[in-house]
């Protein structure tokens, strides 16, 4: 059974990261801003789904985005990130980090397997505890074109696309 809110805090994803292992559910994991949702986060977090039961969406929290992507980020706030996620099919949960990677709550969820863009396979943060713990690491192709920092250049030179 679902929460009403889909938004867990740590412990509480904990928690039911428990449930789901007893119900034999395979426990997809994947994080990122995503920052103005776009075509290519759609595309990723639906590949992500398709590798199990229920997918997990650690979203960088409007501290983390700002330390990583400098001032002028987040554009949309992690609430309305959390609420525009949760409205795709695809994301079952939401959680968010403030640290710069989400090492330590992928420590501790244990997911079945562990998600990231291929941008980013030289560095996946946490594969060491999901492999370790029997659990797989997927890198998934990027759709060519689409990104936050993209969009953001378009919209501040006046262009639509």
């Amino acid at each position: 059974m679902k929460t009403l809110s889909r938004i867990y805090s740590h412990a509480e994803l904990v928690e039911q990261r428990e449930r789901w292992r007893r119900e034999r559910k395979t426990v997809v994991f994947t994080n990122g801003c995503y920052d103005l949702l776009h075509p290519g986060h759609i595309a990723t977090l639906e590949a992500a789904r398709s590798l199990g039961d229920v997918l997990i969406l650690a979203l960088n929290s409007d501290l983390g985005t700002r330390r990583i992507k400098g001032p002028t980020r987040p554009i949309v706030a992690e609430a309305e990130r959390a609420e525009l996620a949760l409205a795709l099919a695809a994301v079952d949960a939401v959680t968010f980090f403030d640290e710069d990677t989400p090492h330590a709550l992928i420590a501790v969820v244990l997911p079945d397997v562990l998600v990231k863009g291929a941008d980013w396979s030289h560095f996946v943060a946490g594969r060491e505890e999901v492999e370790a713990a029997g659990g797989e690491v997927v890198t998934v192709p990027m759709e060519p074109d689409y990104s936050t920092t993209n969009l953001e250049k378009l919209l501040a030179a006046g262009h639509h696309s």
